[in-house]
């Protein structure tokens, strides 16, 4: 098959990390799978995949320009199925395929979206009915987006969980403990709206000066800055250090002694499924796309809820014993989200539909 998937950038984050694992994968089985990028910057991901010999397609330099769909229509036809990401693809893919004509899917990467109104209801019905099958990556982000788009949506909907390369994380070698006295908080994610780095800040002003703050990850510069005026705000200048996008997080989640991933909701994040695959203690947020995943296995703390994320914190990394089991229960968790179960079915669906 020849195959073209759409995102808006390679800059940050879970959808974008999925093309780098996904695809190069995609091509192992025999298939053309090309990317078509709204933005073409060039990030550490860009460069990734074209080391894996993948071909990206840049439109320009925006990821809202309305031109993106004039664009597509002469490229759209050059493939036999079409995947769309992100929302300014999803629609500009929609309307692009009015005059294309191609097999098209679409995946739904959280459980919420800005959307999620009655003015949007019927825009949204129009643009996810023009796809042949709608990729969700967890039961719940499938019920909260048939509840927004009705019921009518349900055969196009298929759950298609996230996949991590396990070998990647199970091949590191451990961090040596007594040969540190500080206690390193790492958390790995994107600044963006629906995470919650601040509260992790907050947390890191209620721990004593021997636990330090790692936050491996870009995106929007406001939320960026806001978190550094918090740093400064709160005298935590020596003990946060914000690391940028990193294409090492393998081995720098062996740097933590506990992995924390804060946030106000979530689809089926990639970098939880790193986190507790890398044999540290994994803490998350008791929020939607969480709380089913980490629940039972790592640790959950209430929602914006500092002084219970600076307990758990505190309890995890002063009680080897229990951090040893947290650890334990969220590999096994892991082991459940293989990539490459993740790849076969993403093909199975393209060869066969819905």
């Amino acid at each position: 098959m020849k195959i073209l998937h759409v995102i808006t950038s390679l800059r940050t984050g879970g959808a974008e990390k999925l093309m780098v694992d996904l695809l190069p994968r995609m091509q192992r089985e025999g298939h053309q799978v090309d990317l078509c990028v709204f933005d073409g910057v060039r990030t550490p991901f860009y460069e990734e995949l074209e080391h894996y010999g993948v071909k990206i397609i840049p439109l320009g330099n925006s990821v809202y320009s309305p031109l993106h769909v004039f664009r597509l229509i002469p490229l759209l036809q050059q493939y036999d199925v079409v995947h769309a990401h992100n929302t300014a693809c999803q629609y500009g893919v929609a309307f692009a395929s009015l005059f294309a004509s191609c097999r098209k899917f679409t995946t739904e990467h959280n459980t919420k979206n800005r959307r999620r109104s009655v003015l949007w209801k019927m825009v949204d019905r129009w643009m996810y009915g023009r796809y042949d099958g709608i990729v969700c990556i967890s039961e719940l982000t499938r019920q909260n987006l048939l509840r927004h788009v009705g019921e009518r949506m349900c055969q196009r909907c298929v759950v298609i969980y996230n996949g991590i390369d396990l070998s990647r994380f199970e091949a590191v070698a451990p961090k040596d403990v007594a040969a540190e006295s500080r206690k390193v908080v790492l958390m790995v994610s994107a600044f963006r709206e629906q995470k919650d780095q601040k509260t992790l800040i907050k947390a890191m002003g209620l721990l004593s000066d021997d636990y330090v703050l790692l936050l491996a990850g870009a995106g929007e510069e406001t939320l960026m800055e806001d978190c550094r005026d918090l740093v400064e705000h709160l005298s935590l200048s020596s003990r946060v250090q914000f690391l940028g996008i990193r294409t090492d997080v393998p081995q720098l989640l062996q740097e933590a002694d506990v992995v924390v991933l804060s946030s106000h909701y979530e689809g089926l994040s990639l970098s939880s499924l790193e986190g507790m695959a890398s044999g540290r203690p994994f803490i998350a947020s008791d929020v939607e796309g969480l709380c089913d995943i980490v629940g039972g296995y790592g640790v959950l703390f209430p929602h914006e809820d500092e002084h219970a994320l600076a307990e758990s914190i505190k309890h995890v990394c002063e009680d080897k014993v229990y951090a040893a089991q947290v650890a334990e229960r969220c590999q096994q968790r892991a082991r459940m989200f293989d990539i490459n179960v993740m790849v076969r079915n993403y093909l199975s669906l393209y060869e066969s539909g819905v």
